[in-house]
């Protein structure tokens, strides 16, 4: 216990706010809370009004270091209301909620109104007294620079305007300051490990290990071994102890891809490790502790593994605390330019070739095509062609696309109108050679306008000066 409090400090002051939650349940946390040396717990009983405004202002006054707010089912919105509005006061605390139950979404929301963390029943005195040691040290370090640069490492390839990829990104930080653990699920090349790693570096836990494993990947005799590690002599061949993924995880984040396919077995184990944060290593008699926050990622529909019988119930519901579907590139159209465009200049830089960049109709090309593999696809493909251009325009022939491609009309005008504004403005900057004044004058616009549009759709105008490509 020493080693888990010794972030704490003399006088550290926790306020716990029952808005009407099972009267076990406050004295559970309270019990658990009391227990901690250091800590001065400080229980407040409030009935929901905002009559009781200046009781929380007098509470807040006292400067506490971290607020817990037990919520009951049926105040799930009120206490949204009530989150938003101690915000000012308690900018100085940390707030984390415990609800006595609710829907994913519902709980989810309370991290969009302020919340930093919830904390789900049962409790356990491992999962508060990590979580509140987590939150507390964050709380002092959070504008280190080591926290900045991992913001920058977590969110940088992350490339997408549209608003339902937008809509995803902007819930990353929100998400990454609880320890609540996330399911994301998406089709194959959506990127699910890099919003996992992106989870991982804007969260408390980054300056501890990332570790992903893919559970499709490991023979189902050797899953529990890849993931608690044995003890010399648990079997024939195991001549030396090893410690297994839990373990090099601590303190970190652990992914587990393909969570559909780990065996039935497995899943028990694991199972009582999220819910005890305790496992026994192979041919080991003791038990082992791991502070590990788990992500989990699935290409196929979860909820019908379980109807199926290939994942169990329990670990799913364990598993799906915060569901993050990811977008398939059929749902963002409108981000195939961009992200072909990015991809183009990593490889050009990677292989040493001058600055290329993709006619009009190589462009269009690309955003008419489906994209069954998603981003992965798209990456492969420009890289392909980066590696065996011979000129410094990507033309169609230059794109292994099939020979049919679907050319299914613009999800509405607007992406239309985006679509012809992004091949002509390169059209003219190709002809004109980077020349910002003179595309503007063959397009009839003045230069500020002209560079505006070029601004709007993130053209790299660096790629098309001093080249001597024609229009094609």
């Amino acid at each position: 216990m020493s080693r888990i409090t010794n972030v704490l400090t003399e006088g550290d002051r926790i306020l716990l706010l029952d808005l009407g939650a099972s009267s076990s349940l406050t004295a559970e946390l309270r019990a658990i809370l009391e227990s901690i040396p250091h800590w001065t717990v400080e229980l407040q009983t409030l009935a929901f009004s905002e009559k009781e405004a200046p009781v929380l202002n007098g509470l807040i006054n006292r400067k506490p270091n971290l607020v817990f707010i037990l919520l009951p089912r049926n105040l799930l919105k009120q206490g949204q209301r009530l989150i938003q509005r101690l915000q000012p006061a308690i900018e100085r605390a940390s707030l984390i909620v415990v609800p006595e139950a609710g829907d994913p979404d519902d709980l989810m929301s309370l991290l969009d109104f302020g919340a930093l963390d919830f904390i789900t029943p049962p409790l356990t005195t491992l999962d508060i007294v990590t979580r509140v040691r987590r939150v507390l040290k964050h709380s002092r370090q959070q504008r280190s620079p080591i926290s900045r640069i991992k913001e920058q490492l977590g969110s940088s390839q992350l490339i997408g305007d549209s608003r339902v990829f937008r809509s995803m990104v902007n819930r990353i930080p929100l998400i990454a300051q609880c320890d609540a653990s996330v399911l994301i699920s998406g089709e194959t090349g959506t990127g699910k490990e890099l919003f996992a790693r992106a989870i991982h570096y804007l969260s408390p836990r980054a300056h501890h290990a990332f570790v992903p494993v893919n559970c499709g990947a490991i023979p189902a005799e050797l899953v529990e071994n890849e993931l608690f590690g044995h003890e010399r002599g648990a079997f024939t061949t195991a001549v030396r102890a090893q410690a297994g993924l839990v373990k090099e995880a601590s303190g970190g984040t652990l992914l587990l891809d393909e969570i559909d396919c780990l065996p039935l077995l497995s899943q028990v184990k694991l199972l009582r490790f999220l819910q005890e944060r305790e496992y026994r290593p192979l041919g080991s008699v003791k038990t082992q502790r791991s502070d590990v926050r788990v992500i989990a990622a699935a290409t196929v529909d979860l909820a019908e593994a379980v109807k199926a019988g290939r994942l169990r119930q329990d670990l799913y519901y364990r598993l799906n605390v915060i569901p993050l579907r990811l977008p398939s590139l059929r749902e963002r159209h409108e981000d195939i330019p961009l992200l072909a465009s990015h991809f183009l200049t990593r490889y050009s830089r990677e292989f040493g070739k001058p600055a290329l960049s993709f006619s009009v109709n190589a462009l269009d090309l690309l955003c008419r095509y489906e994209w069954p593999g998603n981003i992965r696809e798209l990456e492969h493909l420009v890289e392909r062609a980066v590696a065996l251009s011979e000129s410094e325009l990507i033309r169609c022939d230059d794109l292994s696309l099939p020979s049919k491609v679907a050319t299914p009309p613009p999800a509405s005008f607007r992406e239309a109108k985006a679509r012809f504004e992004r091949a002509y403005i390169e059209d003219l900057l190709h002809v004109h050679r980077g020349n910002i004044t003179r595309a503007a004058q063959a397009a009839h616009k003045n230069r500020r306008a002209f560079w505006e549009l070029i601004r709007k759709h993130h053209i790299d105008v660096q790629g098309f000066k001093g080249s001597s490509r024609s229009r094609k």
